[in-house]
């Protein structure tokens, strides 16, 4: 997952660690005066009456050799931009070819820069570690763009709560539905889902299946009845049965489809959803960026489930998606069965990328 990308990371981190290592040894020839300081001194003080001092209270002998050493590491350097600048713009590059959007990608080159240059850093220090924890926090502002806790929501939010699935179709959307239900089922809460896909041919089936297998009760009318009426439906049972969460699957559509967006638009007038979560393929890289700040536009959203996480090996959109929108990613979708999707945390994502 997102094997790529790190490896373009981990190749910069060593390239801009080099850099800096060149300058490094720049400023020990630059400062040589300092150890011949420390050699003078050491010669005079040789030359010196030395007055005994009891055993017990003898200071512990420095050699001339470890003031040196000394002298040399507590010197300092500062890391200009002549020496980075070309190797920032490799780093821009990587980011593009691994789906990053184009203003993200300037966002963290930016943060990068400003983190490193001017920068005071002493002679000796961990050049990869200083590069790894620059680009840490630059790709963290990006994707830490809100701090809602989605499982705490569920818990404090009034029941039923009512979640609505949009996006665009072949991405999985349905098959989320079926593991955010599974998922509420483990934590303990009572499920309904509305069919509300009348317009995809099978679709109503598709989530019947899922339904079934998961053992949990479905609102569904005919093929091309209105979606917000379904809805609506599954709302009222939940609330006369007691039901905690209803999950609402939408036809998949494209932003351009102005029938099926008011249509949407429709559903979440109509029932005031209490979340509504947009739904893409990771691997679709920059498309997927793009498709959810439209959507965003047209239908706010409060959140993101990216799927087929697994097949990532970019990660661009997972970085990208959060800053674009300003909504956070809520999970990610990594396999085939039920159980397989996991929260989004920032420091999950930054773990992987740089492990």
């Amino acid at each position: 997952m997102f094997d790529k990308l790190k490896e373009k990371l981990g190749s910069f981190k060593r390239v801009l660690g080099g850099a800096i290592e060149e300058k490094e040894k720049e400023a020990i020839k630059a400062e040589p005066a300092k150890a011949e300081a420390v050699k003078t001194e050491a010669a005079v003080e040789k030359e010196l009456p030395k007055t005994p001092e009891p055993a017990a209270k003898a200071p512990e002998k420095i050699g001339i050799f470890d003031k040196i050493k000394a002298a040399v590491f507590e010197q300092e350097f500062i890391i200009d931009e002549g020496s980075l600048k070309d190797h920032l713009w490799e780093l821009e590059i990587a980011l593009l070819e691994s789906d990053v959007a184009l203003p993200v990608a300037e966002k963290i080159v930016e943060s990068v820069k400003n983190e490193l240059v001017g920068s005071r850093r002493k002679i000796g220090s961990d050049t990869g570690k200083i590069v790894e924890t620059a680009i840490k926090n630059a790709i963290s502002k990006v994707i830490s763009v809100d701090s809602f806790d989605f499982d705490d929501f569920i818990k404090k939010a009034k029941k039923p709560v009512s979640i609505v699935f949009v996006g665009v179709n072949g991405t999985g959307k349905t098959t989320t539905v079926a593991k955010m239900a599974e998922r509420f089922i483990a934590q303990g809460y009572s499920v309904v889902i509305a069919a509300a896909d009348t317009f995809r041919a099978g679709a109503i089936e598709q989530i019947d299946r899922h339904a079934e297998n998961l053992g949990v009760k479905i609102i569904k009318h005919q093929e091309g009845a209105d979606p917000a009426a379904i809805v609506y439906d599954a709302v009222q049972l939940a609330k006369a049965k007691h039901k905690d969460i209803v999950l609402a699957d939408t036809a998949g559509r494209m932003h351009t489809n102005v029938n099926l967006m008011d249509q949407l638009k429709k559903v979440c007038r109509v029932n005031q959803p209490d979340l509504i979560i947009f739904v893409d393929e990771a691997v679709a890289g920059n498309d997927a960026v793009e498709r959810a700040k439209l959507f965003n536009n047209a239908v706010p959203f409060n959140g993101s489930i990216l799927t087929k996480a697994d097949a990532d090996s970019k990660g661009g959109a997972a970085i990208s998606i959060s800053y674009t929108t300003g909504k956070p990613i809520l999970f990610l979708g990594v396999g085939q069965t039920y159980k397989d999707l996991v929260k989004f945390e920032p420091q999950w994502l930054l773990a992987r990328l740089f492990e």
